[in-house]
């Protein structure tokens, strides 16, 4: 590789705009692509801002080239809009590192790609868009990445940025613990509150309950997680700001398409699967996708 690989970053959401700034400060701007042309990026952290210059390219026609490296941050709600970026960015030279919730990543991905190589990653930070566009940074972004010789290219790209990332030979187990945090989010959506919905007692019972139903299946997936996850699970919403949010309470709430498949659906799916009663993603599950989809 050159000392300084192409990379381009499709999907400047919350996330998008996190790896795009981090990224930035450290002289390796990537190309930006996206649906609305932003003539830049602000990311907004404690010690102060980052603007990354643009714009934001929203024609896949654009690119006359592939890159070494994409960042895949726009949400599996939109992938299929995303086709066209995919194979103007990736070749099978192309590194992707997919930016995505869920544990089903690489198989949502690996078709649209032209053979370039899909590295699953589980985010470990908050960052939620503003009113005026801008991204709240909320704490030191984070990334953990399966222990395969593609990830290098990853980790390189990301070498000495304020973007930590870690290598881990258990994925797997890492990914579902991240899937039950964000699984057990889906009930703010239906309060319609944020985190602070998690000092009631009666919230408490319900999301351990739920927990405890999602590590049945990840367990059957192959993840190994101690009896003690759902309990530091939800110890976890009660030290959070009262205010924090959850990028799928922000869909609701804009009355855009929810992620409730990739973060709720698969543990019922999967639990079907394995034979495995889910009695509270059968109540839950339901509404999340009628929230998203309708009708009525």
């Amino acid at each position: 590789m050159n000392q300084h690989p192409a990379i381009a970053l499709l999907g400047p959401g919350a996330i998008g705009t996190t790896i795009a700034a981090s990224l930035h400060e450290v002289g390796r701007t990537p190309v930006l692509c996206g649906r609305t042309a932003h003539p830049q990026l602000l990311l907004r952290h404690d010690d102060g801002e980052i603007v990354v210059p643009g714009p934001v390219l929203t024609d896949p026609a654009a690119i006359h080239h592939p890159v070494d490296v994409v960042f895949v941050a726009v949400k599996t709600t939109q992938v299929t809009d995303s086709t066209g970026w995919l194979a103007a960015l990736c070749d099978k030279n192309t590194v992707v590192c997919a930016l995505q919730n869920g544990v089903e990543q690489k198989a949502q991905l690996a078709p649209l790609v032209n053979g370039a190589t899909v590295v699953p990653s589980v985010v470990w930070f908050p960052a939620q868009r503003e009113p005026d566009a801008s991204v709240w940074l909320r704490a030191r972004p984070r990334l953990t990445l399966p222990d395969v010789p593609q990830a290098a290219r990853i980790v390189d790209a990301l070498s000495g940025t304020r973007c930590g990332v870690e290598l881990s030979a258990d994925f797997v187990s890492i990914a579902w613990r991240k899937l039950l945090q964000n699984a057990v989010a889906g009930l703010m959506v239906l309060a319609n509150r944020r985190a602070g919905m998690f000092s009631r007692t009666d919230i408490t019972e319900l999301a351990l309950a739920y927990l405890r139903e999602c590590l049945t299946v990840a367990r059957a997936e192959g993840a190994v997680l101690d009896d003690s996850v759902p309990q530091e699970i939800v110890d976890g919403f009660h030290r959070a700001p009262a205010d924090l949010g959850t990028s799928i309470l922000a869909d609701r709430q804009a009355n855009r398409p929810l992620e409730w498949d990739i973060r709720n659906g698969v543990v019922q799916r999967l639990g079907r699967a394995h034979a495995i009663e889910t009695p509270i993603s059968n109540v839950l599950v339901p509404l999340l996708a009628a929230g998203s989809e309708g009708p009525g």
